[in-house]
């Protein structure tokens, strides 16, 4: 239901009680808790599913290439500035979509397809082209089909733009980060304000209905007033939507990272009041504060999708349309199929050579349970519309009543007849209000397993 949000204050100690590692339960259980329970002929036979199935369908495709290292990223990325180590890439691509129709059967239907990275506009127009060829002809895609695609506006040209347009995307991710001169120099990724300005003027032009713009809060040098300025300007291209993602420091991760000055990091308390800045001046210009840590327009098709509780979440984040299926195809991308997880070889040596031995790249995969089932669509209910029905409660009542008590005596929740409802001092600790459902939280929980949960 949409509300008028007033954003509360937060003391340092909650902020300090609840600033701990989590999942961000874009599934359940989250990765690093999978079993791995099959292998990959025992996935390729499950895949069958999708052949027999009207159940709709949605499709990631995983592009990690990219012209330059961002000190922050997270992502599964490849550095290249060579056309032709894209092609090869492509080529087993093509021989992995062979392989998955081989196990599929007949082309099942595609709701919602984006490509992520990486960087996916470094294709040039012609690998663009036919990768959207090779999808087309192993899965059902057509007008109806929601596209969308993620863009480095520092390689963003007019033509690029109008090839994916042509194509059927809809909708575009400009990877904004923060417009800071002095941020953008300490983290690697330097682009002029003027430049993503004209980006977005040549997506709206070029006719892209929806456009989201992402910022990330927690960088080196970042303060109040620089981010503020980062704030203001996303507001001043007038996105759909806003993605605000906290910087996940894991140099013991990605080992780019630690080219990065902790000693610029904001630290913990500036940090949080970075993002309740963020929220606080979203909310104020009319924006939906969607789930953990997206914002969208009222008219948004996510915003009304959260008003109406047909909010989903699955692997590519907060979506408005309910594939029963995911399936991921690329490095490292996972999919969800009939209740089995599975995520292919995340670096580009072992996937390529899965590929040349004619075997789908499976890494590792999880088999749901009942008990998994049950948890996840808790979690999911939770994470989407801020509440907890008691007929979603799994595990000991009692038990977990008492705990969400806890929650309640910091403000976080409210008890009422059939349900938890989280209050607006709650959506920050959402993440935090989700860890009585986890079956799998324990002694293994740490720092390096997870980021920080606000």
């Amino acid at each position: 239901m949409p509300v008028d949000l007033q954003v509360p204050d937060v003391s340092p100690a909650l902020l300090a009680k609840y600033d701990i590692p989590g999942p961000r339960y874009t599934s359940y259980p989250a990765v690093p808790d999978w079993r791995g329970a099959f292998d990959a002929d025992a996935w390729a036979g499950h895949l069958g599913v999708l052949g027999t199935t009207d159940a709709p369908l949605a499709l990631y495709v995983h592009l990690p290439f990219c012209a330059s290292r961002c000190l922050y990223c997270g992502c599964n990325a490849t550095v290249t500035t060579r056309s032709e180590i894209v092609d090869r890439y492509l080529t087993r691509l093509y021989r992995e979509l062979e392989m998955l129709a081989q196990a599929i059967g007949s082309a099942p239907r595609v709701v919602e397809m984006h490509w992520g990275g990486g960087t996916p506009n470094f294709l040039t127009d012609m690998q663009v082209e036919r990768l959207f060829s090779r999808l087309q002809q192993t899965f059902g895609i057509d007008a109806r089909t929601e596209c969308s695609v993620e863009a480095d506006p520092r390689l963003v040209t007019r033509d690029q733009l109008r090839t994916f347009r042509q194509l059927g995307f809809s909708r575009i991710s400009y990877g904004v980060q923060d417009v800071d001169t002095e941020v953008q120099e300490a983290i690697g990724r330097v682009q002029p304000v003027d430049m993503v300005r004209n980006c977005v003027e040549m997506a709206r032009e070029e006719g892209f209905a929806g456009l989201n713009l992402d910022l990330i809060y927690g960088l080196p040098q970042q303060t109040p007033s620089s981010f503020a300025n980062s704030i203001e300007t996303a507001l001043s291209f007038n996105p759909d939507r806003v993605a605000c993602f906290g910087y996940a420091h894991v140099p013991w991760m990605k080992s780019h990272q630690k080219r990065i000055d902790e000693n610029a990091l904001p630290r913990a308390w500036d940090r949080f009041r970075l993002f309740q800045q963020a929220v606080q001046r979203f909310t104020d210009d009319g924006y939906r504060w969607i789930g953990i840590d997206h914002f969208a327009r009222p008219e948004d098709p996510l915003a009304l999708a959260a008003d109406a509780g047909r909010l989903h979440r699955n692997f590519m984040g907060y979506t408005t349309r309910s594939g029963d299926h995911l399936l991921g195809i690329g490095t490292s991308s996972i999919s969800e199929v009939d209740g089995w997880f599975g995520q292919n070889a995340a670096d580009l040596g072992p996937w390529q050579r899965d590929i040349d031995a004619n075997r789908l790249p499976l890494s590792r995969g999880h088999v749901l349970s009942d008990d998994d089932r049950a948890r996840g669509a808790a979690v999911s209910h939770l994470m989407c519309n801020a509440e907890l029905p008691f007929d979603l409660f799994v595990g000991d009542i009692d038990d977990l009543v008492d705990r969400y008590e806890q929650f309640a005596a910091d403000g976080l929740v409210m008890f009422e007849t059939d349900r938890i409802t989280v209050t607006p001092l709650g959506r920050f600790f959402l993440r935090n209000l989700a860890f009585p459902l986890d079956a799998y939280r324990g002694a293994t929980d740490g720092p390096r397993r997870f980021s920080r949960a606000v």
